[in-house]
């Protein structure tokens, strides 16, 4: 919904005077703002307990996805027009850019294989292992987010924060997970051991 009221404001030339920039920067800012949403599936499933965040995980990541390969096709297409000697000297100039390509880069193979199928072809482990890259994606994100502004860094800021808690809730998850385990593990053998 977000892209097709952005191009009916496109088509109604409500964009401002600069469409290209705005166009870009509305696609970019709805890749990160989905892409948090993915990654805060999770947590939310934690904090509450609640099993549904689970089952539209997927579905959020690949819309991040979508909207991240639009933002770069606005780069690549209306911006550059497809100069890729200009695109080079760019990415050479603003670093950020360089960022930005990197966690598209990341993103690709994600997006790939994230059907049933290829997670049944690359096994659990290994598909896990690949899609830990999402952290990287994220925090690569909002140094893109945040490098591109020229002025005001309060919103990227603000996603930023929002990213480093939703990760702080799966490092807290894990480390409790982790002390929880030794004490299961006696409570089973514990039986064994007076039985003996």
């Amino acid at each position: 919904m977000p892209a097709v009221l952005l191009l009916v404001r496109g088509l109604r030339g409500d964009l401002g005077a600069n469409p290209i920039s705005e166009g870009l920067n509305a696609c970019g800012e709805l890749a990160v703002k989905t892409l948090l949403l993915s990654l805060a599936c999770t947590p939310v499933r934690i904090l509450t307990g609640a099993a549904w965040p689970i089952r539209v995980r997927k579905s959020l990541g690949l819309l991040a996805f979508t909207y991240a390969s639009l933002h770069l096709l606005t780069y690549v297409g209306l911006d550059q027009r497809f100069d890729f000697v200009a695109i080079g000297r760019d990415v050479l100039k603003h670093p950020f850019i360089a960022i930005g390509m990197t966690a598209f880069a990341l993103l690709v193979p994600l997006a790939v294989t994230s059907t049933k199928r290829m997670l049944q072809r690359l096994g659990a482990k290994r598909w896990q292992r690949l899609h830990k890259l999402v952290y990287v994606i994220g925090v690569l994100a909002i140094i893109h987010y945040t490098m591109k502004q020229k002025e005001d860094v309060t919103v990227p800021l603000v996603h930023g924060a929002v990213l480093a808690f939703l990760l702080g809730v799966r490092v807290y998850d894990a480390v409790r997970r982790r002390g929880a385990k030794p004490v299961a593990r006696t409570k089973r053998e514990a039986p064994v051991s007076l039985s003996g």
